[in-house]
C-alpha cells in the first residue's frame, strides 16, 4: 500500500508510508496483512551458487535480500516510511538509539584533521561525542552561539567540514535561524546536519531549508510509548550514500522487533503530537502568569525568546519545553518537582506520559549566555517538562499544588 505521492500531507503519510504489498502480503496469494510482519531473520538464504555471486555484486540497497545486518522488510519498510516524511530525502539508515545516530551521521563525513561546529545549546551527548569520542579520532570541535550569525559565519570562514544543529535548542529551547545557518555552511562547502527530534519531520521539512541530513531519536516520539531505543539519520542525495556505508562498515542494525514497534507508533505520531503540543501550550500559558515562574521556555507560545522564527520555519510542535523558577534555592526546586503526582521524574521525553527534570544548562555551555536575555541573572533553575496525554486540567492542578511546595 506504500505510497509514495510527495502531494500527500505529513498526517497521510505516517499511515501509508512503508506499507509495500511484498511486505504484508504473500507473493502469489490473495490478501494482505495492515502492518509489515516482523522478518526475524540474521541469515538469508539464496537459491544457488550463481544467485550467491549475483548477490554480491547487486545494488546496495533496501529491498534485497543479503544479509540480516542489512535488514529486512520489518526495517525497510520503517526506513522507507521516516525518508517519505522528507521532503528532497533519499534514503534513511536506522540506528540502536538516538545517540549512535548523531556518531553514525558525524563520522560519515568526518576525518582525521576536521573541523566540527556544534551549536552551544546541543543535547549534552552531543557535546560530549565532539569533546571525547571524536577528539580521539582527531577531530577538533568548536562550539558557537547559534543566535549570533556574524559570529558563526566568522567561524565558518576559518574553515570547517561539518555543522551540527539543534532547533529548538536541548534544555533551553531557542530556536536559531535554520535557513540562514545553513546557506552560511553550505557556501563554505561543509556539511550540515540537525537534530530534528523536538518536532521531527512532520513538524519541520529540514532538507528544503538547505540541510543535508536530519537526525532523530526514534526513541521519543516516534516510538512514543517509551519502550523502546532506536535512532534514524535521513539524507539527501549527497549524504545518504556516506550514512549508508559508514554505518555498514561499523556494524549498525537495529532489532526486526524494536522496528516493528517505532512502525506501530509512527501510525499515531501526528494525532499525539498535535494533542501534547496543545496541552503543552495550555500549560504553558498558564505558568506564564503564575509568580513563581521567571521565564517559559516554549517557542510555541506568543513572546516566548524564538516564537517568530518557529512560526516562520515549523508547521508543529511537542510536548516538550522548560520553566525557569524565580527562586534560587535548588531545595525549593526539589520540594517543587518532588510534589508533582502526574508527572514521573526521568530522562528522555515524547511518551505518552508526563515527565519533570531539573535542568541547569549552564553547566554545558561554551559560548551562548544562560539564563537567557531578558531573564533575571539570578534566576538560573530550570525544570525541563514533557507534557504528555493525560488531561490538561489534571497536570495543571498538578503543577499548582507542586508549585505551592515552594
Amino acid at each position: 500500500m506504500a505510497n509514495d505521492d510527495p502531494g500527500l500531507k505529513p498526517a497521510t503519510k505516517v499511515v501509508t508510508g512503508g506499507r509495500r504489498d511484498e511486505w504484508t502480503g504473500v507473493p502469489g496469494q490473495p490478501g494482505r496483512t495492515v502492518n509489515p510482519a516482523v522478518w526475524r531473520a540474521s541469515t538469508h538464504l539464496y537459491a544457488d551458487c550463481a544467485a550467491l555471486a549475483e548477490g554480491k555484486g547487486a545494488a546496495n540497497e533496501d529491498g534485497r535480500f543479503f544479509y540480516g545486518r542489512r535488514g529486512g522488510p520489518t526495517q525497510w519498510a520503517l526506513a522507507e516510511a521516516l525518508t517519505a516524511l522528507e521532503p528532497g530525502a533519499c534514503g534513511t539508515i536506522l540506528y540502536p538509539s538516538g545517540v549512535a545516530a548523531i556518531a553514525g551521521a558525524l563520522m560519515s563525513v568526518l576525518r582525521p584533521g576536521d573541523r566540527l561546529l556544534v551549536t552551544d545549546n546541543a543535547y549534552d551527548p552531543t557535546r560530549n561525542m565532539g569533546l571525547g569520542l571524536l577528539r580521539q579520532f582527531g577531530v577538533r570541535t568548536t562550539f558557537f552561539d547559534p543566535l549570533d550569525l556574524d559570529a558563526f559565519r566568522a567561524l565558518v570562514a576559518e574553515g570547517a567540514q561539518a555543522v551540527f544543529l539543534e532547533a529548538p535548542g536541548s534544555l533551553s529551547f531557542e530556536v536559531c535561524d535554520l535557513p540562514a545557518l545553513a546557506a552560511i555552511a553550505r557556501e563554505a562547502g561543509a556539511w550540515v546536519m540537525l537534530d530534528n527530534t523536538w518536532s521531527g519531520p512532520t513538524g519541520l521539512a529540514a532538507l528544503a531549508m538547505g540541510i543535508d541530513g536530519t537526525v532523530n531519536a526514534l526513541t521519543k516520539h516516534v516510538g512514543g510509548h517509551s519502550d523502546l531505543m532506536m535512532g534514524a539519520a535521513t539524507g539527501n542525495e549527497r549524504l545518504y550514500p556516506r550514512l549508508r556505508r559508514t554505518a555498514q562498515q561499523m556494524g549498525q542494525v537495529v532489532s526486526p522487533d524494536d522496528a516493528a514497534l517505532a512502525l506501530r507508533g509512527l501510525r499515531t505520531l501526528d494525532v499525539r503530537l498535535k494533542r501534547e503540543s496543545e496541552s503543552a501550550l495550555a500549560i504553558a500559558t498558564w505558568l506564564a502568569a503564575r509568580p513563581e515562574i521567571a521565564a517559559v521556555l516554549c517557542p510555541m507560545l506568543p513572546g516566548a525568546p524564538g516564537h517568530d522564527l518557529w512560526a516562520r520555519d515549523f508547521s508543529g510542535g511537542c510536548g516538550l519545553f522548560s520553566l525557569i523558577l524565580k527562586t534560587t534555592d535548588p531545595a525549593a526546586r526539589a520540594r517543587f518537582v518532588d510534589a508533582l503526582a502526574l508527572f514521573g521524574i526521568g530522562y528522555s521525553w515524547g511518551g505518552f506520559e508526563s515527565l519533570a527534570l531539573p535542568v541547569d544548562p549552564a553547566r554545558d555551555r561554551s559560548v551562548s549566555p544562560w539564563p537567557p536575555a531578558g531573564v533575571d541573572p539570578a534566576a538560573t533553575l530550570g525544570v525541563r517538562l514533557s507534557i504528555g496525554l493525560e488531561d490538561t486540567g489534571d497536570l495543571i492542578a498538578d503543577l499548582e499544588q507542586a508549585l505551592d511546595r515552594i
